[in-house]
């Protein structure tokens, strides 16, 4: 179970990571609300579509106030905030500031869930914060403007808002499939972004998406950075804790950095491989910690009922 987890945690975060270079292109040709108001509506009918196949509910019954607390907070208010912050302030702060979802995940998951920090999973944690700071780098400006402090304060919103929705996600996995989950909170951020594409109407043309080029990225974005992402981070929550959830968050700025590199030119400097060395000692050590764990616990005498067990549990 816990490396079915942290394979859809990888994934999730590896697709976020990629999102940047597509979402770099697209948003030269479509304003940030707009883009985000598509993505989500593209991702809404994928996964209600997928949702009709199973043959599952299309609306929740109960626990209506989470789920839309899921879409509301987690979707439509972390990713415009992160949107609004990039923009006043820079992306070498976004890059920064919102790796720090992971940190309010674990607060969020102590005050939220009762779930205790392990000494292994506090060294992890501090691991991989060093190893962000590290690739990215410190801000080398101290004399801020009004704009960019709004700017980093809307940054720091948007990774408190993705930590207490992760929470969220996992409380509500308890009762729901991850992709009813994910369904119902796609749903709740396509409404609440609709009203915010009518203060951009001027500043672009709907004609750019019958371009190849465009109208593939925003695809990529609906279907892949937001549907499939989406469904496999809560997928992970379901599957984990939410203290070694967040350790894998530090692998998006890692291979956004790689992406960068590879298909943008950007340069790679020496410290991008030492803190890329830090976070990924970070997410080993918690799953080795996890594997000698699962070593212990084993029995000894009856190994192959222990592994049919624990599959038919899952």
């Amino acid at each position: 179970m816990f490396f079915r987890g942290a394979l859809y945690l990888s994934l999730a975060a590896c697709i976020w990571g990629g999102m940047y270079v597509v979402s770099k292109y697209a948003l030269d040709f479509v304003p940030p609300l707009t883009l985000l108001f598509l993505r989500f509506l593209i991702a809404s009918l994928v996964l209600g579509w997928l949702s009709w196949r199973q043959q599952g509910p299309l609306l929740p019954r109960q626990d209506r106030g989470l789920l839309f607390q899921i879409g509301g907070i987690g979707y439509f208010l972390s990713i415009s905030a992160q949107f609004v912050g990039t923009k006043l302030s820079s992306a070498h702060m976004g890059a920064v500031i919102t790796t720090l979802s992971p940190l309010f995940l674990s607060l969020f998951a102590i005050l939220l869930l009762k779930e205790a920090m392990s000494f292994r999973q506090k060294v992890a944690m501090g691991l991989a914060c060093a190893g962000v700071l590290v690739v990215m780098g410190l801000p080398a400006e101290s004399g801020a403007g009004e704009s960019q402090w709004l700017g980093n304060l809307a940054l720091l919103l948007a990774a408190v808002f993705w930590g207490y929705y992760s929470v969220l996600a996992r409380k509500a996995s308890s009762r729901y499939t991850s992709l009813q989950i994910t369904t119902w909170g796609i749903w709740v951020a396509t409404l609440l972004t609709l009203p915010c594409t009518l203060l951009e109407r001027g500043l672009w043309s709907s004609e750019v998406l019958l371009t190849w080029p465009v109208l593939l990225s925003v695809l990529y974005l609906g279907v892949i950075s937001t549907a499939v992402a989406a469904f496999c981070w809560n997928k992970g929550l379901s599957l984990m804790s939410a203290h070694q959830v967040g350790l894998f968050f530090f692998l998006q700025p890692l291979v956004g950095s790689f992406l960068g590199w590879l298909l943008l030119g950007e340069a790679l400097t020496l410290s991008f491989f030492v803190g890329s060395g830090l976070i990924i000692a970070g997410v080993y050590l918690v799953m080795a910690g996890e594997s000698s764990n699962k070593a212990q616990d084993q029995p000894a005498a009856q190994p192959s009922v222990q592994f049919w067990s624990t599959r038919a549990r899952n």
